[in-house]
């Protein structure tokens, strides 16, 4: 049996060409490829059946109904839409609905047509989709940007996988705040780095946790808060451990269709907070970033355009 990566790699392969006819998916087809999940539970997969068997009329059900006649709970049904890569069940049913309105005007949608390449750019903009509907209501983005920034020193961490968002951020950061710490080893690295932000007076952590989740960044999380420090949370996890041990969490979906997960989502979250940042502390920032060019400038850090 391959393991559930090399299952993707299989059915991720890139082939060239246009596609035709053929591959227009049916509404089924498109269920399936949207919950082929490894990671569902028995009852989340009781769900998904539930939804391929009876699309037309499950994708106008409230939350409520869709639980009793499946026959499970409503936050099961909650964590079932976050397992399959939306913000919560609203946002599923939007999709659901979009299968199905889409077949009755006559087939599938365009954007259900093309390769995998394409398949892939067309999740990652259903997740960026969900993220606007999120961002409705921009006062906690606002209120985190504003505790990041009065946080000195701010710690970052990202470990595995997540490294790369927890540099992006650590990196941008450094140009409008005085004190950024990165931390991406796990183990007592962490630990010391940890405790030795909350003893210079640090009062946040922003933590980065991307499939697949890291035991080491649950410990991580656990000894911040055990320390004192605050943690905000960027996963595509709307429910778990990891989210119950953060103060704040902010889910955005991933992009699943190929081998390796993609971040577009989670990419604009980190430029959002980043942006309350800089709202936070309007003179400092204009200083720093003003300090900063003229660095770049006597040094010639850049190329000219």
């Amino acid at each position: 049996m391959p393991s559930p990566q090399q299952a993707r790699a299989q059915a991720s392969a890139i082939t060239s060409g246009k596609a035709g006819q053929d591959t227009e998916m049916s509404p089924t087809a498109q269920l399936r490829a949207l919950f082929d999940r490894p990671r569902l539970s028995p009852g989340q997969r009781r769900i998904a059946q539930y939804l391929i068997e009876h699309i037309a009329e499950a994708a106008f059900l409230s939350i409520t109904d869709l639980a009793d006649r499946v026959g499970v709970s409503q936050p099961s049904v909650t964590r079932f839409a976050s397992a399959v890569g939306f913000s919560g069940y609203p946002a599923l049913r939007e999709k659901l609905q979009s299968i199905t309105l889409g077949t009755r005007a006559g087939g599938p949608a365009e954007e259900n047509r093309g390769n995998e390449l394409q398949a892939a750019v067309d999740a990652e903009i259903g997740n960026l989709e969900n993220l606007r509907r999120d961002f409705a209501d921009a006062d906690r983005v606002i209120e985190v940007g504003r505790r990041l920034s009065a946080s000195t020193p701010l710690t970052v961490l990202g470990l595995r996988i997540s490294v790369s968002l927890a540099e992006y951020f650590a990196y941008a950061a450094r140009r409008i705040h005085p004190d950024v710490r990165l931390v991406t080893r796990g183990g007592s690295v962490a630990y010391d780095a940890l405790l030795q932000s909350r003893e210079a007076g640090g009062t946040w952590v922003l933590a980065f946790s991307m499939p697949r989740h890291a035991q080491e960044t649950l410990t991580a999380v656990r000894v911040a808060r055990s320390a004192g420090l605050k943690v905000a949370l960027i996963t595509d996890l709307a429910l778990g451990p990891l989210v119950d041990e953060a103060d704040v969490t902010f889910a955005t979906g991933t992009g699943s269709r190929l081998v390796f997960d993609s971040y577009a989502a989670p990419g604009v979250m980190c430029a959002a907070l980043l942006q309350a940042m800089t709202d936070a502390d309007p003179e400092r920032t204009q200083a720093r970033l003003d300090e900063y060019e003229h660095v770049a400038d006597e040094h010639q850090f850049f190329l000219r355009d």
